[in-house]
């Protein structure tokens, strides 16, 4: 009987230094794997850098190795998908080139998944050792907000490194939509999923790729995409703007018929009137965000465009 395919999925942009410390991590894990055969297929988003190249090296002294390359950066996300969508295994698992997911978990959730009581073995950190405390706040509070306002299951300190089943690969690839929340969409197929946790570890070489802003965009991506609640709450701080209004007209018109003075107070009504036009204007970007959300996805345009793979060698 043949061994079944694992697919190793690695997006990357701009990672030509942490290349080859992940192939050699990976060579180092192998014989713990020697049930199945396995790929690794890195996902160039298009780097700047000489990430391809290095793939492209790497290829022609193992077959094992595939590349897609895009056409220019569409992101994590794309890579992701895309990887997805390129991966030939029976079992496909999502890992970072810079080695801050550890390859010495992938025994055992092969283990959890080849014993057919799971479909997905998930990871998570328990720390965030090396982070700046305000950033690992935000993410604390991010993950509760998400749990509480969305039908998505994520956990604190979720990361996309996973090894899935085929059925859930081909699964999350139905969702084909254009703006994409992978930790969401794994959340949202379900699937019995077992987790897996481990302490934080540093990158194995060049530097991170996220920003506190791109982060903070990035979870503004995850509620929009998963959830209506800032929709609601637009609703709600109209209503309690428009109460209030309402409660100032009564005690400006009692005001000047008690103690004939309409003019008086203009200062406070300065200030009242800007707080409306502010929440008017909250609300406002809130309900364009959605609709450019919705705009973008009727365009029906592609996750990626892939510029070079390695299949087209063959």
């Amino acid at each position: 009987m043949s061994k079944k395919l694992l697919t190793i999925i690695v997006p990357c942009y701009n990672e030509e230094e942490a290349i080859p410390h992940f192939y050699r991590a990976i060579q180092e894990i192998e014989p713990k794997l020697s049930q199945v055969d396995i790929e690794m297929l890195f996902i160039d988003d298009g780097s700047r850098d000489r990430t391809l190249d290095v793939c492209k090296e790497l290829r022609k002294t193992d077959k094992r190795v595939r590349y897609v390359s895009f056409s220019r950066n569409f992101g994590k996300e794309s890579g992701i998908y895309a990887g997805l969508k390129h991966s030939k295994g029976d079992y496909v698992v999502i890992m970072d080139v810079d080695l801050q997911d550890p390859p010495a978990l992938l025994p055992e959730m092969l283990g959890y998944i080849e014993s057919g009581e799971y479909q997905c073995v998930a990871t998570r950190r328990v720390d965030r050792k090396g982070e700046p405390p305000i950033r690992s706040w935000f993410a604390r509070k991010f993950y509760r907000i998400m749990n509480k306002i969305s039908d998505a299951d994520i956990v604190d300190g979720a990361r996309d490194y996973q090894m899935m089943t085929r059925r859930v690969v081909n699964a999350i690839l139905d969702m084909g939509e254009y703006n994409r929340f992978s930790k969401g969409i794994f959340g949202w197929v379900g699937f019995k999923r077992k987790w897996l946790e481990f302490e934080n570890v540093e990158r194995v070489a060049g530097e991170t790729k996220w920003s506190f802003w791109k982060l903070f965009i990035y979870a503004l991506d995850g509620i929009e995409a998963f959830s209506t609640a800032p929709l609601m709450l637009a609703s709600i701080l109209g209503t309690i703007m428009c109460i209030v209004a309402f409660v100032f007209i009564l005690i400006i018109i009692v005001r000047t018929l008690v103690f004939g003075d309409p003019t008086s107070g203009w200062p406070s009504m300065v200030c009242i009137i800007l707080l409306v036009s502010g929440v008017q204007m909250l609300c406002l970007g809130i309900q364009g965000q959605y609709m450019a959300k919705t705009y973008l996805e009727t365009k029906n345009r592609p996750i990626y465009l892939v510029q070079e793979e390695s299949d087209e060698d063959e």
